[in-house]
């Protein structure tokens, strides 16, 4: 039986892929090396650090920023080539053998449906199995017609069985992954393929979010029985129907082994606009690492909120903030730009 472990579980390292494209933050691409030079710094304290570069150009400018943040262990450098940095969606799923053994779970991956250049993105998790050493598996789709298209941050784990999706992400009509495939196929997948035998639906995800729905900007595990939920509580905000719609959906789920779950809210932050464009805002998209929960932050008010009550959730390892304003203008933030590779 093949398990899917939380985020929570130790690492061996955690992927990241050094920022390249600037069309992803339009105007505002010269700070975003900084603040992935900082991520590593936070990551690199507590666990390998396994960045790819794009080409010796971006791999250069990688030794040059983390050197100014005095970050010379626990990382190390890759040339690869990628379309986008958001390894999470494009790089495969870490998956426990029956033996206890890890493989790569490598979905299929298309852009988020979205956008045209992705091959590059789509021969990442071949790469990372050939470093690693692990077996690559690729879920094929039970009508028999390709790889199940799926996306890292749109799968949330408790690690003990049970799965949150919304159905934004994997029912609706758009940017439609697997032209096909309905609820039931899916329960199907994530049960033969992560072990994940309940499957927890959640609706909407928060407004902005370009991919369409993935749970990773709303909703996440932070221990067995014990989920966070972005919600928005201002009638007058368009996350609030959604939030409160999912609120409901979780406080009447119960998980893998039939218990109701402790749903703590968080707050969002005031709605960050660029152009006229309402970005995907949300301390849901932190990332747990083997020392230390990285948030991103707004500039906010709310950021104390949300700060201080993860900490009470999580208290085996610091919380600890990563401005995300620059960041979030390419639609993605912490949880988007990481993936870990579970300890063997």
């Amino acid at each position: 039986m093949p398990r899917f472990p939380a985020e929570w579980e130790a690492h061996d390292a955690t992927w990241i892929a050094w920022p390249h494209h600037e069309p992803d933050w339009p105007g505002k691409f010269e700070p975003i090396p900084w603040v992935y030079a900082e991520i590593a710094r936070v990551l690199a304290q507590s666990e390998q650090v396994e960045i790819l570069c794009h080409d010796q150009t971006v791999l250069e400018d990688a030794e040059a920023c983390l050197a100014a943040h005095h970050v010379s262990r626990r990382v190390r450098l890759h040339l690869k080539p990628t379309d986008r940095v958001w390894l999470r969606d494009s790089a495969p799923t870490g998956v426990f053998g029956a033996e206890g053994t890890l493989a790569w779970c490598n979905w299929g991956f298309n852009a988020w449906a979205k956008y045209e250049n992705y091959a590059l993105d789509a021969t990442v998790g071949e790469f990372m199995a050939g470093v690693t050493g692990y077996t690559r598996r690729v879920p094929m789709r039970p009508d028999g017609k390709g790889a199940v298209v799926l996306e890292g941050g749109g799968i949330e784990t408790d690690g003990r069985g049970t799965i949150m999706v919304t159905e934004e992400w994997l029912l609706s009509g758009m940017q439609v992954r697997n032209p096909g495939l309905g609820r039931a196929d899916y329960e199907k997948i994530f049960a033969d393929v992560l072990g994940c035998a309940t499957t927890i639906w959640l609706g909407e995800g928060c407004v902005g979010d370009d991919t369409h729905g993935h749970v990773d900007d709303i909703a996440r595990w932070v221990a067995p029985g014990v989920v966070v939920l972005a919600h928005e509580e201002d009638p007058a905000d368009e996350n609030h129907a959604r939030s409160l719609d999912n609120l409901k959906r979780l406080r009447a789920a119960r998980d893998a082994r039939d218990e109701p779950l402790r749903v703590v809210t968080l707050p969002f932050p005031r709605a960050v606009m660029m152009d006229g464009q309402r970005l995907p805002a949300s301390y849901a998209n932190f990332y747990i690492a083997n020392g230390a929960v990285l948030v991103p932050t707004f500039n906010d008010a709310n950021d104390c909120v949300a700060l201080n009550a993860l900490a009470e959730l999580i208290t085996d390892r610091p919380v600890i903030g990563i401005h995300a304003v620059d960041l979030v203008w390419g639609l993605g933030t912490l949880h988007c730009l990481t993936q870990q590779q579970p300890a063997r």
